[in-house]
Formats: C-alpha cells, sequence, structure tokens
C-alpha cells in the first residue's frame, strides 16, 4: 500500500511494526516475516540516514524507534495509521500486533 511511496515493501513493514511495537531491531523484523536480515537492515539504515528515525544500543542489538525531532513525524505518523487500518486483520494479527515477549533474552537463561 505504502511501497510505492516509500520505496520498498520492508520500509512499510518496518513502519507498520514501528507504529504498534514503538522500537524493534533488525533481526526481530527478520524473524517476525521470515524474510533475509539484510534487506531490513538497509531499509533501518536509510530510515536512520534520512532521520526518520533514530537508534542506539542496547548490548549488542542496535534498536530503532522513531526520531522524536523528526519535522514531520505527525504527519507520517496519521498516514501510517490510516493506511494501517486498510490492512486485512489477520495480517494485522500475524505480524504486527505486539507479542508478548519484545525483548532478546540473556543467552543461558532458563525459561
Amino acid at each position: 500500500m505504502l511501497e510505492n511511496l516509500f520505496g520498498g515493501k520492508n520500509i512499510e513493514k518496518v513502519f507498520f511494526y514501528l507504529m504498534n511495537n514503538k522500537q524493534c531491531y533488525a533481526t526481530a523484523l527478520s524473524r517476525q516475516f521470515n524474510q533475509a536480515l539484510s534487506p531490513f537492515q538497509k531499509a533501518l539504515d536509510r530510515l536512520e540516514l534520512g532521520g526518520v528515525l533514530v537508534s542506539f544500543l542496547e548490548g549488542r542489538t542496535r534498536i530503532y524507534r522513531f526520531n522524536p525531532r523528526y519535522p514531520f513525524l505527525s504527519e507520517l505518523l496519521e498516514l501510517i495509521k490510516r493506511a494501517y487500518a486498510f490492512l486485512p486483520d489477520e495480517q494485522k494479527e500475524n505480524f504486527y500486533e505486539p507479542k508478548v515477549r519484545k525483548r532478546p533474552r540473556r543467552r543461558g537463561k532458563p525459561l
């Protein structure tokens, strides 16, 4: 829906995911959509370079979120919300709705 406007389907996925989950990292997106990691890394880097997203390190993981200082953030979020409303409910539940656990688990930690 927005892929032609923003130049790629992965950017659309990143926007919808961030709108619902507030932050993300490339590996989580790759696992969530069952796709290769590299296109999501490139999309996130491109959005960060454009100033739409900001990133920070949490351990060894680079976390991305919307840049609160981006001048058109409110308009962009409104556009994303309106486009999200037109997605099928099944697609929303499968890919974009927040899951129970969103942070990476410490290595070796028991379930």
